[in-house]
């Protein structure tokens, strides 16, 4: 577990390298801003395609 994290460290420590960002900055980015905002779109999708789903199984009865 502790190789995954580090590892992990390793990759973000390079993305920030070329994003001219800190370390933390990135981190920031990617789990305080991003992350949510793809959570959100994607349950909104999820959300979407349920109501599709049932208005379909509701047309085949």
């Amino acid at each position: 577990m502790n190789k995954a994290f580090d590892w992990c460290v390793d990759v973000l420590k390079y993305w920030a390298k070329i994003a001219g960002l800190t370390y933390e900055e990135i981190n920031i980015w990617i789990f305080c801003i991003i992350e949510p905002i793809v959570f959100l779109v994607m349950l909104g999708v999820i959300i979407r395609l349920y109501r599709l789903n049932k208005q379909l199984r509701k047309g085949l009865q």
